[in-house]
């Protein structure tokens, strides 16, 4: 069981190495498909950035290209990943529910102000919408860019002006996609936020941040985790980070 309470440190096991593991695929390589593609216009030669030390290769189209492949290929590896891990073990909870635009709104006024927060489940509102807001522009990018690729390749050809629309596509998205990700960052500014942002490093989140901040979840693995009356006697027996 991935989510579980461990009474012997405080804490609650949020993510699983599986769920790690892709969060920082995705974002480095993303970060390097948005700076190797920039790379590509080409501006760092135009201004100056490649002669900062260790940036003299950014001004090479070669290298930013290779470097936008191999990107590219880990960041696809990573969602199909994710997309087969999380079917299979049918695991939707960062999927975006009916009405999380109207309590995400309440819960950053509540940051604002300093006001009680709605009673949030593992994933808080806002959470769900970054999560697919970011994937559907990720998405976006990978179709488009994988158009751009084919469209290189000997014998394949496209009507008209169906690259330009692919290639102004792809940059939009890429733009949309810098927005979010700039968005999610900036969601760690506020204090009530931070003590997740530890849990993309080690997986664990504080047992007290989640009785507080998402007592849904918490009081699921508490009824999850609580023994049958019939097996109380067995309880005693069970490793420490399984019980209550």
């Amino acid at each position: 069981m991935v989510d579980r309470i461990r009474g012997k440190d405080k804490k609650i096991r949020r993510h699983s190495a599986s769920v790690l593991f892709v969060h920082w695929a995705v974002a480095i390589s993303t970060i390097l498909l948005i700076f190797s593609g920039i790379g590509q216009m080409p501006v760092y030669r135009r201004y100056m950035i490649y002669k900062i030390p260790g940036l003299g290769w950014s001004a090479d189209f070669a290298a930013t290209l290779y470097l936008h492949y191999v990107a590219a290929a880990v960041l696809m590896f990573a969602v199909a990943y994710h997309i087969v891990f999380h079917v299979l073990r049918r695991e939707y909870g960062i999927l975006p529910r009916r009405g999380d635009l109207k309590e995400s709104y309440m819960i950053i006024r509540a940051m604002f102000t300093g006001g009680k927060e709605p009673p949030s489940d593992k994933f808080l509102a806002e959470q769900r919408l970054a999560y697919a807001y970011i994937g559907f522009w990720l998405l976006v990018i990978i179709v488009t860019g994988i158009v751009k690729v084919l469209k290189n390749l000997p014998g394949i050809n496209f009507p008209g002006n169906t690259m330009i629309w692919v290639t102004d596509i792809h940059t939009f998205a890429t733009f949309m996609l810098i927005f979010g990700i700039l968005a999610h960052l900036a969601a760690f500014l506020f204090k009530a936020n931070r003590p997740l942002l530890r849990g993309m490093f080690t997986g664990r989140v504080d047992l007290e941040y989640v009785k507080h901040r998402h007592p849904l979840w918490y009081d699921r693995l508490v009824k999850k985790q609580a023994p049958s009356p019939g097996s109380r006697e067995r309880s005693a027996n069970l490793p420490q980070d399984m019980t209550v």
